[in-house]
């Protein structure tokens, strides 16, 4: 089986930020991930509008394409070790710039599990799989921007309503956003996704930015 994969989309020599997009997938499958497969081209169609915003603003903007398209356990997710390989990939040519996760479906799953990696600074969540109960530490002292259509039929949003609630007392920010009448798959209204997107990230950075500019108490 052929390990995972990052599609570059923009690559500044200094980046303001890295972004990692994290497609879909299934709750039990070993088949290896595929361009075909619809849960990975709907990130590569939106990575790819993002691309003049990114460009703009110094992004570096990265696709993972995980090695397996199913979750698969639930002590040691598959897609959660191909984040976390993917997070060291990245960081290690730019060892000091901050990290946004972007995630949909089980790619927002992904990412609430991998957002404890030192370089991450917040999620972005869009129609997250996020189970009722689902933990929630490793979202700990980060930024978490969700956004949910009330008409999803395949993850609920209701359960990430409340995982962003719960996560209001150890989250450096988070918030839910209904969006009305939208279903799973972001094929309509894309805009409003992909501007969800791009707002989420300057208020993340410029939150996480701010946070450590910001004096110690006590200091002179």
């Amino acid at each position: 089986m052929p390990g995972p994969r990052l599609d570059s989309y923009t690559t500044p020599a200094m980046p303001r930020a890295l972004v990692l997009m994290l497609h879909g997938g299934q709750q039990q499958s070993t088949e290896p991930v595929q361009d075909k497969n619809a849960s990975w081209w709907r990130m590569a169609a939106m990575s790819r509008s993002l691309r003049p915003f990114a460009e703009s603003n110094d992004f570096a903007l990265t696709l993972l394409q995980y090695r397996q398209r199913g979750w698969n356990s639930p002590t040691d997710p598959a897609p959660v070790r191909d984040a976390r390989w993917a997070l060291d990939q990245i960081t290690a040519e730019h060892p000091d710039v901050p990290v946004v996760l972007v995630g949909h479906s089980m790619g927002g799953r992904t990412a609430c599990h991998a957002a404890d990696h030192p370089a991450v600074v917040g999620v972005v969540g869009l129609a997250p799989w996020l189970p009722s109960g689902e933990p929630n530490l490793a979202i700990r002292n980060r930024h978490l921007h969700v956004i949910h259509g009330s008409a999803d039929k395949w993850t609920s949003p209701s359960a990430s309503k409340e995982y962003v609630e719960r996560s209001v007392p150890i989250a450096a920010s988070a918030s839910w956003t209904s969006l009305p009448g939208a279903g799973h798959f972001m094929l309509r209204r894309v805009s409003t996704w992909r501007r969800f997107v791009e707002d989420s990230l300057e208020d993340i950075l410029d939150l996480a930015t701010s946070h450590e500019e910001a004096p110690n108490k006590g200091s002179a």
